[in-house]
């Protein structure tokens, strides 16, 4: 899967701030989000690069706090895959979706209900941000049409040349933000025992909390940090 059904693909900024953090994915670690927040300047804007929800401890309070940074027009909340795939779910009830569904720890800490009253903003969630010499999306571009891919790992980072600036993403954890080339890998595992991490696209900054909710490490936090420094 691409992008969410209905998804808005670009997100272009109103009147720029003067610079900008782009988050790393949340996974429901509502503290640490809470904390990492605390921490940036208040006058900069907010880029969350997907995958807010499912894995910790917190979603529904992640949520709303990742929604309410959106709705004061601090932050852009950008869509990854696992708000897609829940969106896609809800929409088509397959028995394939309803076995999703059962296994999804969104659907399962906030219920059926919760879960449609957040549908029609998941569903509406931006793809891309768009930056000064630099983008922002949740995995990366698909080679062949350059389009937001919410899935993509090695044929993105084999292909990419540079042709839009910098492309930071998320989706893939590493030990600490990584740079391949033109690519700014900024997911550092806050639910696998790491860190969440903000990386400044305008000075190469990067903030770091701890993760909140510690899932037992993943071969990728290793293998990414091994593959792409």
């Amino acid at each position: 899967m691409q992008t969410a059904p209905n998804a808005v693909i670009c997100m272009a900024s109103p009147p720029c701030p003067a610079r900008h953090w782009v988050i790393g994915d949340v996974h429901g670690c509502a503290s640490s989000l809470l904390h990492l927040v605390s921490r940036l300047p208040k006058e900069d804007r907010l880029i969350l690069c997907g995958d807010v929800i499912n894995r910790g401890p917190d979603i529904r309070y992640c949520m709303e706090l990742a929604w309410s940074l959106v709705q004061s027009g601090r932050a852009v909340w950008l869509c990854g895959n696992h708000e897609s795939d829940l969106v896609s779910a809800l929409e088509q009830q397959s028995p394939q979706d309803q076995r999703f569904l059962a296994g999804c720890d969104t659907y399962r800490q906030l219920g059926d209900l919760t879960c449609r009253r957040w549908l029609r903003r998941l569903a509406n969630l931006p793809t891309l941000y768009k930056g000064e010499g630099w983008i922002a999306t949740h995995a990366g571009l698909d080679p062949e049409s350059w389009l937001p891919n919410l899935n993509i790992r090695t044929p993105f980072w084999q292909a990419y040349d540079g042709r839009f600036g910098d492309v930071i993403i998320g989706h893939t954890p590493g030990r600490s933000v990584r740079r391949h080339q033109h690519i700014v890998l900024i997911d550092t595992g806050a639910c696998y025992g790491g860190n969440l991490s903000a990386y400044c696209p305008e000075t190469g900054a990067v903030v770091s909390v701890p993760g909140s909710y510690p899932h037992p490490p993943r071969p990728g936090l290793r293998d990414a940090s091994v593959s792409l420094c």
